[in-house]
C-alpha cells in the first residue's frame, strides 16, 4: 500500500510541475520572442520565414526607440504616474479600510457595500463624466488628473481587498500594544501594518499594473504630447506612417521590465508578511 501510495504522489507531483513548466512556456514564449525580435535586423523581422534566433544581434532598434521619439518622456509619465497613483491609493485605501474595521458608526456596512458596488461599473461608463468633472475642476490635460482617475477606479476594490485584511487582525494585539504604552497611530504602525502586509503589496500590486497599463483614462485626459503615458506613445508608434517593428518590439521590452522588477522588489515583502501573520496571529 505505501508503494502505491508514493508512486501515486509521485505521478500528481509529476502532473503539477508539468502543468506548471507548461504554464510557463506558454505565457514566457510571447515575452522572449518579442526580446529576441527587438535585436534583430529588419530583414529578418520582415522575412517570410520567421526566424527564431538571429546571427546577427543588434540594439539599433533602441536606439532608434531614444533617439527618434519621446520614448523616455513617456516612460517619464508613465513612472510618475503609476508610482503617485500606487502611493496614494495604499495611504487613503489603507486608512479607509482601518476606520471601517475599527471604529463603530452608523452605516459603516452600507459604505463598504457601495464601495464595492462601483467597482462593478466598467471604465468605459465613467470615464466621459470623469472627463467632464476633470475638465471643470482643470485637471485635463495633467498628470495630476490622471493620478486621480486611476486612484479612484483602483480605490473600491483596493479599499474592500484591505478590509478584510485588517478584519483578520485581532483587535488585542492592537489594544496591548496601547496598554503597554503605544499610541493608536504606533500600535498601527508597528502592530498592524505589519500583519496586513501581504493585503498592502496586493493592493500595491494590482494598482501599479492598473495605472502602468491603462489606455483608456489616458487616452481621454492627456491632449498634450509631452503628458502622454507610454501606451498611448505605442499606439502612436504603431499608428506611424513608417511602422517600425523593431522599435516597437523594443518599446515593448522596455514597458514590461519595469512591471517585472516591481513584482521581484514587493515579492519578498509579500513572503515576509505571509509569515510574520503566521507568527504573530
Amino acid at each position: 500500500m505505501e508503494d502505491g501510495a508514493q508512486e501515486g504522489d509521485w505521478v500528481v507531483r509529476a502532473a503539477v510541475y508539468g502543468a506548471a513548466i507548461m504554464l510557463v512556456i506558454i505565457c514566457g514564449f510571447p515575452l522572449l520572442w518579442m526580446l529576441l525580435t527587438s535585436i534583430k535586423p529588419d530583414r529578418e523581422i520582415l522575412s517570410l520565414v520567421p526566424t527564431f534566433w538571429t546571427d546577427s544581434p543588434h540594439l539599433h532598434a533602441y536606439e532608434r526607440l531614444f533617439t527618434k521619439t519621446k520614448f523616455l518622456t513617456y516612460f517619464r509619465n508613465s513612472i510618475f504616474v503609476a508610482g503617485c497613483t500606487t502611493i496614494l491609493t495604499i495611504t487613503v485605501g489603507s486608512l479607509a479600510a482601518y476606520g471601517l474595521t475599527r471604529f463603530r458608526f452608523r452605516g459603516k456596512e452600507f459604505i463598504a457595500a457601495i464601495l464595492l458596488l462601483t467597482y462593478m461599473f466598467a471604465p468605459i461608463m465613467i470615464v466621459v463624466p470623469f472627463y467632464i468633472m476633470m475638465r471643470t475642476a482643470g485637471l485635463s490635460n495633467s498628470l495630476f488628473g490622471l493620478i486621480l482617475a486611476y486612484t479612484a477606479f483602483s480605490l473600491p476594490f483596493c479599499l474592500w481587498l484591505l478590509r478584510s485584511f485588517f478584519q483578520s487582525i485581532p483587535i488585542d494585539l492592537e489594544e496591548q500594544a496601547m496598554v503597554d504604552g503605544a499610541t493608536r497611530p504606533q500600535a498601527v504602525l508597528f502592530v498592524v501594518m505589519p500583519l496586513a502586509l501581504p493585503g498592502i503589496i496586493a493592493v500595491s500590486i494590482f494598482t501599479f499594473i492598473v495605472a502602468w497599463n491603462d489606455y483608456l483614462f489616458a487616452r481621454v485626459l492627456i491632449g498634450l504630447d509631452d503628458l502622454k503615458t507610454l501606451p498611448l506613445g505605442l499606439q502612436d508608434l504603431y499608428e506611424s506612417s513608417t511602422l517600425d517593428w523593431g522599435m516597437i518590439m523594443a518599446a515593448g521590452v522596455m514597458i514590461t521590465i519595469p512591471s517585472l522588477l516591481f513584482f521581484l522588489f514587493v515579492q519578498r515583502y509579500l513572503i515576509a508578511g505571509w509569515g510574520a501573520g503566521g507568527v504573530k496571529g
